[in-house]
């Protein structure tokens, strides 16, 4: 199989992704071979390729979220069968699918929806899963309560699946952050009650009659906003954050007793934890893409498994200049 990786960590500047051929890796246990057709780019590409270097030469292969077809089975796979197409998020431990080829646990795993392409399917796995962990898992948000919602930093892929589970799911008043007219028309075609403005949330969300608000998703630049979290939080509120707080005193937030939660979607595939839930999460999302209930959230689609696509890639994801996803579409050679 062919791979597009690195040995030594670098930053976008130094941005060095190279081709390598590699052996197909056998399946054992319950792992599935996907050919990858699709991959979708995360934050955590980018965060990984600036600190993880290979061990004794071998590369680093990045890439958590896929769709392609399954060519074999372990021993113990029984989920599926070969020529099945399938899309998942993986096991951040694992070798990722900037590659012709991935192994990945059957347990993490759900069919593709039929009616959405390859490159539509892998935008959805890793932010539906953590967007539905977050909501439904950690701030147990299922119910008839009408509550009050607030997402920070709506218009990205979190972003936009919160959005659309909340509303799928839930009773609950969704209010989101953004910063420009066009993800003000993106958020608000998902579905969202509310838009507000990254810079002036406190004032924007007190102007619609709203003193406080139950619950906070942030999804991006924790820091920034910290303490206008602690101002427009209610007593007795929930804080869900996936980004880094590295530095940030949580002690702002003691006076009115509020519940801090940390999302991270590959918590369960590194230590084992319920990996069935995932694979159940994701067939979930194809019956509601099926039925026309959630919609992708692919917003750019960069044609060819390249060096130049996936550094183009990760120029928007560390300029945060995307709406939605970027989704890299493997040719027919994987170049």
């Amino acid at each position: 199989m062919k791979v597009l990786g690195y040995t030594q960590a670098h930053m976008l500047d130094a941005f060095n992704l190279q081709w390598t051929e590699l052996p197909d890796p056998i399946p054992t246990g319950r792992d599935l071979l996907v050919e990858v057709k699709a991959i979708g780019l995360n934050p955590i590409d980018y965060k990984i390729r600036s600190r993880r270097s290979g061990i004794d030469g071998q590369p680093v292969i990045l890439g958590w979220d896929a769709a392609g077809i399954v060519r074999a089975n372990g021993n113990e796979a029984t989920h599926f069968k070969v020529g099945d197409e399938v899309f998942y998020s993986g096991d951040l431990n694992r070798a990722g699918s900037y590659a012709t080829r991935q192994l990945v646990d059957e347990r993490l795993v759900a069919l593709k929806p039929k009616n959405h392409s390859f490159a539509e399917a892998a935008a959805l796995p890793l932010t539906s899963l953590t967007a539905y962990e977050m909501l439904f898992e950690k701030m147990r948000l299922l119910g008839s309560d009408r509550r009050t919602v607030l997402i920070i930093g709506g218009a990205g892929g979190v972003g936009s699946q919160a959005i659309q589970w909340l509303k799928l799911k839930t009773p609950m008043t969704v209010i989101v952050t953004t910063s420009r007219p066009e993800s003000q028309q993106w958020v608000t075609s998902l579905g969202a009650d509310y838009v507000v403005s990254h810079q002036s949330f406190v004032a924007d969300i007190r102007a619609l009659g709203i003193q406080f608000v139950d619950c906070i998703f942030s999804t991006t630049h924790s820091g920034q906003h910290w303490s206008n979290m602690a101002e427009i939080i209610a007593p007795f509120g929930e804080i869900g954050l996936i980004d880094d707080a590295d530095g940030l005193d949580i002690s702002i937030f003691k006076r009115k007793a509020v519940s801090l939660h940390w999302e991270l979607m590959f918590t369960k595939s590194m230590f084992g934890y319920r990996l069935e839930s995932q694979g159940k999460i994701l067939s979930e999302v194809k019956d509601l893409i099926e039925s026309g209930r959630m919609r992708a959230t692919a917003n750019r689609v960069l044609n060819g498994l390249t060096v130049e696509n996936l550094r183009a890639g990760h120029t928007m994801l560390e300029q945060h200049t995307n709406i939605g996803k970027v989704v890299v579409l493997l040719s027919s050679n994987g170049q």
